[in-house]
């Protein structure tokens, strides 16, 4: 059966994020899933912090770049300089170089099996380099340039090249090895689903050359009868609902659904549960006679595998909003530190306790952190749970809280929960453990709630910016920020980010509903 574009994908994902299940927990009470002793166990081995492979990529061509101009400017100045001045060297140590790396890659010279293992690749590498002074050579000859460039330098920067690779390649190569013997370049996977279809797609998957897929285990919802406790090998860590906790606390890279593509009722709900999790979610393909268009697909290997969900905001992403946030903040505290000592002094003038206020609130993949505030309250009634939200001439508020309220500078401290890698500047807004309308958590008020965690949180967002700021006293409200949150998680860029900083300061002047 062919499939003439990506309908099936797009109706999974709308269904997912649209349709809101019936919700079965007790009103107010959050559900605790507690793991298997087996699960436990695993998710204790699998902390360690992974190096991403395409940075680790990245940072290899930049370096083997940088190299190659040092290593030619090196004998520049070793045995040309005073003579040709240097900008006419300029042009071919920054083709030369640029050119070398688009070489090795078209060699595949900056895939991992490169990497380990590069005495098989160094012939590639070494013909790469040749490739590039040929081209010199054939660029001096037509244009008859020959006498202007030094052939002592262009053979000493050949050489030097060759040195470079045989030594770096080799210092890479061991640490590479070592790497991978502590298990931070794989890609942690979890199977979902068992029986027979599992047992095929880890066949499937082991097969595979080069595979830097690692099995953790399996979840399935079916009991032992219908889905053995063991597949290929690889113990069952329980049911669906566990996956999800499982998730929340160790460093899972990537979850493979098992579960044939004509399950499509199955299907649906399971992702409805797992779409809230920040990892890739693919569907198995390999063994389903439905087909899709071939760039539907990504690969592990030769095995076909069907996109439904992707992490955000990963590698140079993640590095780039890490480096925005650090340098932003930093800038913020210096200027609005006058500000935040006036506000310290005049909340420790005016009310007895302490200036800052510590609250419990859901961070990146629901990991409670304590987030900063000044404190707006006396300290007698203080809300740590929130479940109580303040509402406009709350007699719990201060008459300093209430400007610093107003104002939202009591939000400033949360610059440092930004320095100290909590907070995002810009993210969906932490929201505390307690937080509810109605009496009714907002996890159990919408439905797939938890998928505004995928991202860390941020001290402003674009809920806040389009007007979604201030008390949640109905379901609709706390569902119009939800989807303003998702809306930021899916079209997420660094100016995006730059657009809501820059708007965060005019949007504070409507004070309707802050109180």
């Amino acid at each position: 059966m062919n499939v003439a574009n990506n309908d099936f994908q797009d109706r999974f994902r709308r269904a997912i994020q649209s349709h809101a299940g019936e919700l079965q927990e007790e009103p107010g009470v959050r559900t605790k899933v507690e793991l298997s002793p087996r699960a436990q166990e695993v998710a204790s081995l699998l902390a360690g912090r992974q190096i991403s492979l395409s940075v680790l990529s990245s940072i290899v061509r930049i370096l083997e770049g940088l190299a190659l101009i040092g290593i030619g400017l090196g004998c520049y100045f070793g045995y040309v300089y005073p003579g040709t001045p240097g900008l006419y060297y300029a042009a071919p140590l920054f083709v030369g170089a640029l050119l070398a790396i688009g070489l090795i890659q078209a060699a595949d010279g900056y895939q991992l099996s490169a990497f380990r293992s590069y005495i098989a690749q160094l012939a590639r590498i070494f013909a790469a380099w040749t490739i590039v002074f040929a081209f010199f050579a054939l660029v001096l000859f037509f244009a008859k340039l020959g006498n202007v460039y030094s052939r002592v330098w262009f053979a000493a920067w050949y050489a030097g090249g060759l040195v470079f690779f045989v030594a770096s390649r080799a210092v890479l190569a061991a640490l590479v090895r070592r790497w991978a013997d502590d298990g931070r370049l794989e890609r942690r996977a979890i199977i979902v689903g068992g029986g027979q279809p599992a047992a095929e797609l880890i066949n499937e998957l082991e097969s595979q050359a080069n595979n830097d897929i690692r099995i953790c285990g399996i979840f399935d919802d079916r009991s032992d009868d219908r889905s053995p406790p063991v597949v290929a090998g690889y113990p069952k860590l329980g049911t669906i609902a566990e996956l999800v906790e499982f998730a929340r606390l160790t460093r899972i890279d990537l979850l493979i659904v098992s579960i044939p593509l004509r399950a499509e009722e199955r299907l649906l709900q399971l992702l409805k549960k797992l779409w809230v999790l920040p990892l890739d979610i693919r569907l198995s393909a390999h063994s389903d006679k439905m087909r899709f268009r071939p760039r539907s697909y990504s690969y592990i290997g030769r095995v076909p595998l069907l996109d439904m969900f992707s992490k955000p905001i990963t590698d140079w992403d993640a590095i780039c909003k890490r480096a925005f946030d650090l340098l932003f903040a930093s800038i913020a505290i210096v200027l609005l530190s006058p500000v935040m000592a006036a506000t310290a002094l005049a909340v420790k003038m005016t009310s007895r306790g302490p200036v800052l206020f510590r609250q419990k609130r859901y961070g990146f993949n629901n990991e409670v952190i304590e987030v900063l505030k000044f404190r707006s309250m006396y300290v007698d009634q203080e809300d740590l749970m929130a479940r109580k939200a303040v509402t406009r001439d709350d007699p719990r508020v201060t008459r300093v809280g209430r400007f610093i309220r107003k104002t939202s500078i009591d939000e400033l401290p949360q610059l440092f929960n930004v320095m100290r890698g909590e907070l995002s500047l810009v993210g969906p807004r932490p929201h505390a453990l307690g937080a509810n309308t109605n009496d009714k958590l907002w996890d159990q008020v919408i439905d797939g709630y938890f998928a505004r965690h995928k991202v860390k949180p941020g001290v402003t967002g674009w809920a806040q910016i389009n007007g979604w700021r201030g008390e949640c006293d109905t379901p609709d409200k706390i569902r119009r920020r939800i989807e303003s949150d998702l809306y930021y998680i899916e079209n997420w860029s660094l100016w995006l980010d730059l657009y809501i900083l820059f708007l965060t300061p005019f949007r504070l002047f409507n004070t309707e509903n802050a109180f």
